[in-house]
């Protein structure tokens, strides 16, 4: 089955869309995402050494800690309407580390909390938490499956 051919006002509508299209510059939200995130992230670094030096962690469990420091940093951020302003400078950058799930869970708390706490903070938080969370389980699950596995049959 073939395309249908464009009729003329089709054809017209999509010249005059073009001709008013904003123009973004790529390069720029690129280099700016890449920039943000990778700041983000060097605090995220800074704050695993923080736990591995004054809190005598380990590399192998200063990870939890980190996360959980940097999704409240997030939260406490966004709270005060300073990730917002981030996001928007900073688009992707901003969005792609584990800070941008912590913005992304108390945004909609934040947004539905003149609904009470039980039906508009409760029944939305989760909205997007909840999705990522059943399938950080079920990924650790499957992975730990196919760990069981191999271990059971002596490939590892």
């Amino acid at each position: 089955m073939g395309k249908t051919p464009k009729t003329p006002e089709q054809k017209k509508y999509e010249q005059l869309e073009k001709q008013y299209e904003t123009k973004r510059p790529l390069l720029k939200n690129v280099i700016k995402a890449f920039f943000v995130g990778g700041f983000i992230c060097l605090i995220g670094q800074a704050v695993t050494y923080m736990y591995i030096y004054y809190f005598n962690f380990t590399e192998q469990t200063a990870g939890n800690p980190t996360v959980a420091t940097m999704v409240f940093l997030a939260m406490l951020l966004t709270g005060f309407g300073v990730y917002d302003h981030i996001g928007q400078f900073a688009g992707a950058g901003s969005a792609v580390p584990v800070t941008g799930f912590g913005n992304a869970v108390i945004s909609a708390a934040i947004e539905h909390r003149t609904e009470g706490l039980v039906l508009g903070v409760g029944g939305n938080i989760f909205k997007l938490a909840g999705s990522v969370i059943v399938f950080g389980v079920f990924s650790a699950f499957v992975v730990a499956l196919i760990k069981t596995i191999l271990i059971q049959l002596g490939v590892i």
